[in-house]
């Protein structure tokens, strides 16, 4: 049994010993992606005296204003792992198409999916923000990996992780065999295992939603949040609380401490029909962490981890966390589909 106080690297090596087809490849590209996450963690604790935070005055695929910090963490990410010979491309939020590995680099034999900067709008306020990333195979044969190689369902994640900027720098993990939360030591550079086998409570009264989209909300979501609005004096019988960061590595992070809920459904306007959050970059990664930690993580009507991705910024609903609250929204988006 590892014990609290490991260094992340001898976790990992550890962990990784359980798996007899398991090589030194992929615990240096753990390793690899760590080591960038440090350089971005010091960016961001400094970002106010090395003028790094406010826009960056350019727009990402999806249209969104780029924060200069986006930039730099993509370059971060992308210079750090293109030369290493771990992975045979990348996609991350940031760029539109595929990134290739240069020729002049070996390849190696997984695929690195990534949101460089999750809630980087919040720089400027000093909010909690964070690295997401997924790993996975390469098709085998594949030699240069196109934007339909990335296209697989969730559940084929070999291992998603993130890494919250916030009081302390967190790094949460898994590979499939439960979640564990590290802390970076900044005396000696190195995450030390602090929070071993992280798991969900199945019952929860503490929700995040954005409250201000109510009137463009699905019905189900709709009888879902009044219930819990209601409390005591509700069907639920007991009182909920809200919180809402609008940074989703820090309500998953929330949830993976203390429990809870995070919604961020689709609603009827134009641009969130389909959904607000990215399923490669944000959904799938989030889903395995909260899946492994005993939770649930649905669109409203399906797993998320079943979702076969058609496209790489593909947008999804998304309810995660506390077994109990997930299924039951899941009920209601079934039960009045059933009656629409």
């Amino acid at each position: 049994m590892i014990r609290k106080g490991t260094t992340f690297t001898r976790f990992i090596i550890e962990d990784l010993r359980k798996l007899p087809e398991a090589t030194g490849d992929f615990t240096l590209l753990l390793n690899t992606i760590v080591t960038a996450c440090k350089e971005i963690a010091d960016d961001v604790s400094r970002g106010q005296l090395i003028n790094v935070l406010g826009s960056a005055d350019t727009e990402n695929v999806q249209g969104e204003t780029q924060k200069k910090l986006d930039v730099i963490s993509n370059e971060i990410l992308i210079k750090a792992l293109e030369w290493s010979g771990h992975v045979g491309a990348m996609a991350s939020e940031e760029m539109e198409e595929v990134y290739p590995i240069p020729t002049k680099f070996p390849k190696g034999k997984y695929l690195l999916v990534f949101d460089p900067l999750d809630g980087s709008s919040n720089t400027e306020v000093n909010v909690s923000i964070g690295t997401i990333f997924s790993i996975l195979r390469c098709p085998s044969g594949i030699s240069i990996p196109t934007e339909q190689d990335f296209l697989q369902p969730g559940a084929s994640q070999v291992c998603a992780g993130y890494v919250l900027y916030g009081p302390a720098t967190n790094l949460v993990l898994s590979t499939g065999q439960g979640v564990n939360g590290f802390t970076l030591d900044r005396d000696i550079g190195e995450f030390i295992l602090t929070h071993p086998n992280l798991t969900i409570p199945e019952k929860t009264s503490e929700f995040a939603i954005n409250m201000s989209n109510q009137r463009h909300w699905e019905p189900a979501v709709k009888r879902y949040i009044d219930e819990v609005v209601e409390g005591k004096e509700g069907p639920r019988g007991r009182d909920f609380n809200t919180r809402w960061v609008a940074s989703m590595v820090a309500e998953v992070h929330r949830i993976l401490m203390r429990g809870g809920i995070f919604l961020y459904p689709r609603d009827s306007r134009e641009n969130v029909k389909e959904g607000r959050l990215r399923l490669l970059y944000e959904a799938n990664p989030m889903s395995f962490i909260i899946e492994q930690a005993g939770g649930a993580a649905s669109t409203g009507r399906e797993r998320i981890l079943s979702v076969k991705p058609h496209r790489l910024h593909q947008r999804i609903p998304v309810v995660i966390g506390a077994r109990e609250e997930v299924e039951r929204v899941e009920r209601y988006h079934l039960s009045m589909d059933k009656e629409s």
